[in-house]
């Protein structure tokens, strides 16, 4: 099947966004702030919410183990404001986009484009904040002036957009979060121990929701099943669905012309290594 022009356009721009969560500017910042890098992950991505507490973020995150969150909220707050964690956030965005990008690229017209047209998408996504309390909360933050900063809050909303929907669909399946994580990893498209321990899950928790995935049908010894993989076919489709509105405001061919853009910039990120996957140093012996 091909590729629709929607999913493209966030597929490709999606590494501007996510090196955030691999980046070292991200904990030296954090560490500013007396917040230590775990810590600083569920603070910096819920700090929108305003000072909340672990539930709420169990509830959007999903996949998390609750227990891992609980260790990290409320009590960070009490070292520091949503309102400093989020400027952080920003801060260490801006080294690394420079770092890994160079200030002249991010000073491009190809850069600056880029920005309008991921905004606008994210701007258009405001019409359906219904259902989705991740992204409606980020919406509420002001945006950056820098195009290259605009760029990566505009993809961050359009990420958060597209993971509230992707959580309804699990939902809609029966797929818990440790569940969704067993069948990711089952998929071979990523590595099972670092979703593991980076999500705080113990190897008796995972063995057992692989025991339910295998009663339902999904998994056997050798991966997902025909029906494991039909299932999560077509929750991705779901996904891509719930996920459209926002890029059909600004067009096919505006899609098209995002992912040309941001190609270049998520490929030098990739090859500089700054999506690298690296497991909590206290859970590393996990």
């Amino acid at each position: 099947m091909s590729e629709s022009p929607q999913r493209r356009a966030w597929r490709v721009t999606e590494p501007i966004h996510a090196m955030i969560y691999f980046a070292p500017e991200a904990p030296e910042r954090y560490a500013g702030l007396g917040v230590g890098p775990q810590d600083g992950y569920f603070a910096s991505r819920a700090a929108a919410f305003g000072p909340c507490g672990p539930g709420l973020v169990t509830a959007t995150f999903y996949n998390f183990n609750p227990a891992l969150v609980a260790r990290a909220l409320p009590a960070v707050w009490a070292s520091t404001t949503p309102a400093a964690m989020a400027e952080a956030r920003l801060s260490a965005v801006d080294a690394a986009l420079t770092r890994g990008l160079g200030a002249e690229t991010l000073a491009s017209a190809e850069v600056a484009e880029a920005a309008g047209l991921a905004r606008a998408a994210a701007e258009a996504a405001t019409a359906w904040p219904q259902g989705r309390p991740l992204f409606a909360a980020h919406a509420e933050l002001p945006w950056p002036d820098e195009p290259h900063l605009v760029l990566w809050h505009a993809q961050t909303l359009l990420r958060e957009f597209r993971g509230d929907g992707h959580v309804a669909a699990l939902v809609a399946a029966g797929v818990g979060g440790i569940e969704a994580l067993v069948l990711h990893a089952a998929s071979g498209e990523t590595d099972e121990r670092f979703l593991r321990v980076s999500r705080g899950w113990r190897r008796e928790a995972w063995a057992a929701a692989a025991d339910g995935l295998r009663d339902r049908g999904l998994l056997d010894t050798g991966g997902l099943t025909d029906a494991g993989r039909e299932l999560r076919a077509g929750l991705e489709a779901t996904t891509d669905r719930r996920a459209e509105p926002a890029y059909d405001a600004i067009g096919a061919d505006a899609c098209v012309r995002l992912a040309d853009l941001t190609r270049p910039l998520s490929r030098a990120l990739v090859k500089a290594g700054m999506l690298n996957p690296r497991l909590p140093e206290r859970e590393s012996r996990r």
